[in-house]
């Protein structure tokens, strides 16, 4: 006994003394800023705030002023970069802050690097539909290896942002509606992108949680627009993610564009000092999102001068590319307006982040032009995207098990997506070599080993109009077909006339999703609807292979096609990766992280809601609460996708039916796979606190497990029910367990559950 008393003693020892590393100051980079601080001029500090574009990339509506970087560069003017491209131009921008400006500082560069660099992973949310923490941290990894080569020690990601309503195009680059999964993956690609402690390779870099924060939930789907709610809302529903990432050890977070409380989040104190560095304890450094501080005029809540003032007395220490803090600090201070200690604690953090870079020590650490040739696009980091495209895809139909489909058919592939090499990346595709993806045509005549008969024709246009297609596409050039749509289509129905099947590949395109690319109808664009009824009258069975970056409203392909893949965008591999599961050559996991509607009238929507006194039922019942014109229910629920086998789940069993706040239990059922394949099955844990102090949703996700388990085998899955699992943030925003009932659920989606019940009980 004395042993053990012993043993516990030094663990919590152990505890304490890291928690003290963890928290103790670097005297060593404290004193070396402190002594390059006391040589810099206030324009230098201020200079170290500024971050400007390399032009490379566009990702906003302001451009640097080009010709000007290097001059402001060496007279110290400029602290980081961002979209200059290529480890060449990095290294020479290098030289232009070491060999030409007075102290030498160097600069750092970043990029958004948000689902791979030159090999690219399929898009966040679909990565989030592995339900793969292993692959999640892989795909951030491998990001990190190839931009660390190409001269980039910064990334703007994760995106973390929770979102209810898919109208949002950014939905495209999150983890879909929940805070716990949202919070498991920012953990994951925060340790993929940075490794461990301390940059000791320079294939690490640092990480940047965004956007910061509720930028997920703007009023109308609308980009940028209004987001208004509860700070209980906030903090049991939004901010878990974040806080998670910031846990996770990540060194820098962008604010976003939105709106908190009424107040812009870049100019917004309570967000970035009271919760971000005070409740959360983050010391790192926070950048804007393109130019908000000009937006903040815009807002309304100051002239030029005022706002960005308010945005350095907030907490914003970097001002990407408005040149506010460049042309507008320097006179604050002088007059009075702002404190220098404002400014030296900015800057402060800034050369912190430079310092743990190694960038004192090396400035050229990441630009050694070597690596390119040996890191870019490996026969390793193709194999990693490939493997996680075909875990990502989602398996939203399959009738009569119609999939896979056999590799001596003749197969027409007949859809605008079919044959277009930049439709595999979606967006964020900058940093890629859009033309290195394999097509669809090419990806099934590969993995059918030329045993497949592939036909192919374009079938329809993608959108409506040109119109709409440069709107899409933000004036870029995108593939068009000068034929009539009679000729088109004409084509089509001869081809499918041919085949044994038909894959048509349709959805949305490559940039219909992402940033300002809201959407108020989700359909499928109509020239695409009008080729598949085209096509269902043929009477050939059809399987839709659907590209998107967000849910769809697709009841009426639900209803009248027999198998839908579900895609995503699914980067440079997914062509073969397509192949794969097509042809059985891997069973699909993939399942959804955001609830699909039927319209878009029920949204915002999603799987864990709470009871109104009016509870609402499946279907429409006078005095409670739903439609008259449609049922209650998604298309698709939160945590759906099918598999080309079947699991059975026992019931749950628990190993007590009470457990105190300082205890735990054990939550098992049994899957077994009654089919005749071997798969993957995501093992979902949802938990409802019955009744408590505030009202509590009817079930969260609390745990999830994905286990590989051979045709007509049982495993026995545990999950371990702690204290901290059935936590809240009650009415004062205290962080709270409440004894009570508690229903323990646990299933292949949010839907389809066994359940159990326990009673937390108070300690004696």
């Amino acid at each position: 006994m004395r042993k053990l008393f012993v043993f516990i003693s030094l663990i919590l020892s152990l505890g304490v003394l890291a928690q003290e590393s963890k928290t103790k100051p670097d005297v060593d980079m404290d004193k070396f800023i402190t002594e390059l601080m006391g040589k810099m001029t206030l324009e230098e500090k201020i200079g170290q705030l500024h971050q400007i574009s390399g032009g490379d990339v566009v990702s906003g509506e302001l451009s640097s002023e080009g010709n000007k970087v290097a001059q402001q560069i060496r007279k110290g003017g400029v602290g980081s970069m961002l979209n200059a491209k290529g480890v060449e131009k990095v290294k020479a921008l290098q030289d232009v802050a070491m060999k030409e400006s007075r102290l030498k500082i160097p600069l750092m560069f970043a990029m958004d690097v948000i689902h791979g660099y030159e090999t690219a992973f399929p898009v966040p949310l679909a990565m989030a539909s592995t339900w793969n923490l292993e692959q999640i941290e892989a795909m951030a990894r491998t990001a990190a290896i190839e931009a660390s080569a190409d001269g980039v020690c910064w990334t703007f990601s994760p995106m973390v942002d929770i979102t209810r309503d898919p109208r949002w195009g950014r939905i495209v680059e999150g983890a879909g509606e929940d805070p716990f999964l949202g919070g498991e993956i920012a953990k994951a690609m925060v340790k993929g992108y940075q490794g461990e402690p301390g940059y000791a390779t320079n294939t690490q870099i640092m990480a940047c949680v965004k956007h910061f924060a509720l930028y997920g939930a703007p009023d109308a789907g609308r980009d940028y627009h209004t987001v208004d709610m509860s700070r209980l809302r906030m903090y049991n529903d939004y901010f878990n993610p974040y806080k998670a990432a910031v846990e996770a050890g990540a060194e820098t977070v962008m604010s976003s564009f939105n709106e908190v409380d009424n107040i812009p989040a870049t100019a917004n104190k309570w967000l970035l000092d009271d919760v971000l560095r005070k409740q959360w304890g983050f010391e790192g450094l926070v950048v804007t999102d393109y130019a908000s501080i000009n937006d903040l005029v815009r807002h309304g809540i100051g002239d030029p001068v005022s706002t960005t003032i308010r945005a350095l007395e907030a907490g914003t220490d970097i001002d990407m590319e408005a040149y506010a803090y460049h042309y507008m600090l320097p006179e604050a201070v002088k007059t009075g307006k702002v404190s220098i200690k404002l400014i030296d604690q900015a800057c402060r953090r800034v050369l912190e982040a430079k310092y743990k870079l190694g960038l004192f020590e090396n400035p050229y650490k990441y630009c050694d032009v070597t690596r390119p040739s040996k890191d870019f696009f490996t026969k390793e980091h193709r194999a990693k995207a490939r493997q996680a495209a075909g875990e990502s895809f989602v398996l939203l139909k399959n009738e009569n098990n119609l999939l896979p489909l056999k590799k001596n058919s003749k197969i027409a592939v007949i859809g605008p997506h079919g044959n277009n090499r930049p439709m595999m990346l979606g967006p964020w595709f900058y940093p890629h070599d859009i033309y290195r993806a394999a097509t669809v045509v090419e990806g099934l005549k590969e993995v059918s080993g030329g045993q497949a008969e592939i036909l192919y024709a374009r079938g329809c246009q993608p959108f409506e109009s040109e119109e709409y297609a440069r709107r899409v596409y933000f004036g870029k050039e995108f593939e068009k077909d000068n034929r009539s749509d009679e000729e088109i289509l004409t084509e089509a129905l001869d081809v499918a006339g041919k085949a044994d099947i038909v894959v048509a590949t349709l959805g949305e395109s490559t940039e219909m999703s992402g940033e300002s690319s809201s959407r108020s109808n989700l359909d499928l664009p109509k020239p695409q609807q009008e080729l598949l009824k085209a096509l269902v009258a043929t009477g050939k069975p059809i399987v839709l292979v659907l590209f998107t970056g967000r849910p769809l409203t697709i009841n009426w392909e639900k209803k009248n096609l027999s198998a839908i893949l579900n895609v995503w965008f699914g980067g440079t591999e997914a062509a073969y990766a397509i192949g794969d599961v097509l042809f059985g050559d891997v069973n699909p996991s993939g399942k959804l992280t955001s609830s699909w509607p039927q319209n878009v009238g029920q949204l915002p929507l999603y799987y864990n809601y709470k009871n109104t006194g009016k509870p609402m039922d499946k279907w429409f019942q006078k005095f409670r609460s739903g439609y008259l014109d449609v049922s209650n229910e998604p298309l698709f629920p939160f945590g759906y996708g099918l598999s080309y086998t079947r699991f059975d789940y026992g019931d749950v069993k628990l190993s007590a039916n009470k457990m105190n706040e300082k205890g735990r239990l054990t939550a098992t059922v049994t899957v077994t796979n009654s089919g005749d394949r071997d798969g993957y099955e995501v093992v979902q844990l949802y938990i409802r606190d019955v009744a408590a102090s505030i009202i509590r949703p009817l079930k969260e996700l609390k745990g999830f497990q994905k286990v590989f388990i051979k045709a007509g085998q049982s495993v026995d899955i545990d999950f371990e029910i702690i204290p901290e699992l059935l936590k809240f943030y009650n009415y004062d925003l205290n962080y709270v367990c409440e004894p009570g009932d508690f229903e323990v659920m646990i299933g292949c989606n949010c839907e389809q559950l066994k359940s159990a019940k326990f009673t937390l009980v108070e300690s004696m």
